[in-house]
C-alpha cells in the first residue's frame, strides 16, 4: 500500500511515496479507503520541523490532517462497508500518521457521515486547513455574532479567511470584509462574490475598515494571519469588539496598542480545537456538511494532484496561496 512520508525534516523534496503495511482495524477502529485528502499550511510546518518534537510521533511520518474516504472494514463498529465519511480528529499528521495514503485504520468516532448532496472533493475541501470548522467555532463559541454584526476576516486566499466570510454571512452578519494583496487577487475575490475587499498594499487597512463600516469599526475579527498585521486588526475593532486569534502565518509576534483595547473595552481571544469537546466538534462538522449540502457554503477546489506530487501540492499551498483548496488523491 502506498503512503506519502518524510523520513527527516527539510524541504518539499523530503516527501516520498513509500510502500507501507496494509492497516487492520484494532479495537474500536475502522479501515477507510482514502478518496481525497486535504493539503494545509500545517502539513508544511510539520515537514519543515517548525513544530516541537513533543508534538510529533517519531519519524517517518505520514502527513495529512483531514480527508474523505469510504469504509472498507468496519471492524466491530456500526459503520457499514461503502459508507462515505469525513475523517477528522486530533493528531492526524502530527502525533500519529495522517491521511496521505491509500487506506488507514482510524477510531470509529473520528468519522462523520457525508450527506448525499456533498461530493467527495467538496467535503475534502471543506475540511482542508480546518478553515470552515475554525470559522464556525470562532463565530458561534468565542465571538458569537449578533444579527447585522460587522466582521473582518483577513487573508481571503487562506482557508480561514475565505471560510469566515461564508460562515459569517450564514450566521447573519451585516458587513463582511476581507483582504487580498494585489489587483489580480482583489479581482478574483470580487469575481467570487466578495464585494468588501481591501488591498492592504494600496490602502491603509484601518482607514479602509472605517470607510466600509461608516466609521464604526468591526465587531469581530477572525485573525489567521498574525504577525505585524494583528496590531492593525486590533485598531479596526469597534467598541467591545473581539479579535479571535487562530493562526500566525505572518509571524508569532505582534505589537498591540493596549490603550486602544482598554478604552474600547475590546478583547483578544486565543483559539485552539482543544477548547471544545469532541462532541461539539462533531456537531460543528455535521452542521457544516449540512450547509454544504444546502449550497449555503461552497468550498472551492483549486487543484487535485496524485500522491506522487505531494511536494508540489505543499509548495502550491504555501507559495502560491491559491483561491481554493489543494487536494491529494491516491
Amino acid at each position: 500500500m502506498r503512503a506519502v512520508r518524510f523520513h527527516a525534516h527539510g524541504g518539499f523534496d523530503r516527501l516520498v511515496v513509500d510502500e507501507v503495511p496494509e492497516p487492520a482495524p484494532g479495537p474500536g477502529e475502522v479501515v477507510v479507503r482514502i478518496l481525497a485528502a486535504g493539503v494545509s499550511p500545517l502539513d508544511d510546518k510539520v515537514r519543515a520541523g517548525v513544530l516541537p518534537d513533543s508534538m510529533l510521533k517519531p519519524l517517518p511520518l505520514v502527513p495529512g490532517a483531514t480527508g474523505v474516504g469510504e469504509v472498507v472494514d468496519p471492524g466491530t463498529s456500526s459503520w457499514q462497508p461503502g459508507s462515505r465519511v469525513l475523517v477528522t480528529g486530533w493528531g492526524f499528521g502530527t502525533s500519529r500518521d495522517g491521511l496521505w495514503r491509500e487506506r488507514i485504520a482510524v477510531p470509529a468516532e473520528s468519522l462523520v457521515a457525508l450527506p448525499d448532496g456533498v461530493d467527495d472533493h467538496t467535503a475534502a475541501a471543506m475540511a482542508a486547513g480546518s478553515g470552515y470548522l475554525t470559522a464556525y467555532l470562532a463565530l458561534t463559541e468565542l465571538a458569537p455574532l449578533a444579527p447585522g454584526a460587522r466582521v473582518l476576516a483577513p487573508g481571503y486566499a487562506g482557508a480561514v479567511g475565505s471560510a469566515t466570510v461564508e460562515i459569517a454571512r450564514v450566521l447573519g452578519a451585516g458587513t463582511v470584509i476581507s483582504t487580498a494583496r494585489g489587483a489580480e487577487r482583489v479581482r478574483a475575490a470580487r469575481e467570487a462574490g466578495l464585494a468588501q475587499i481591501v488591498d492592504p498594499t494600496a490602502e491603509d487597512l484601518r482607514d479602509a475598515v472605517l470607510r466600509l463600516t461608516a466609521g464604526h469599526g468591526v465587531d469581530v475579527v477572525v485573525d489567521g494571519i498574525g504577525g505585524p498585521l494583528t496590531g492593525d486588526l486590533v485598531l479596526s475593532l469597534a467598541d467591545r469588539g473581539v479579535l479571535v486569534s487562530v493562526g500566525y502565518t505572518a509571524g508569532t509576534t505582534a505589537t498591540v496598542e493596549l490603550t486602544y483595547l482598554i478604552w474600547r473595552g475590546a478583547q483578544i481571544k486565543g483559539f485552539m480545537f482543544t477548547l471544545f469537546t469532541p462532541e461539539r466538534i462533531r456537531e460543528a462538522n455535521e452542521r457544516l456538511l449540512d450547509l454544504a449540502a444546502r449550497k449555503q457554503i461552497t468550498p472551492r477546489v483549486a487543484e487535485v494532484l496524485p500522491l506522487e506530487q505531494a511536494g508540489e501540492a505543499q509548495q502550491r499551498v504555501v507559495e502560491d496561496q491559491p483561491f481554493g483548496r489543494v487536494l491529494l488523491v491516491p
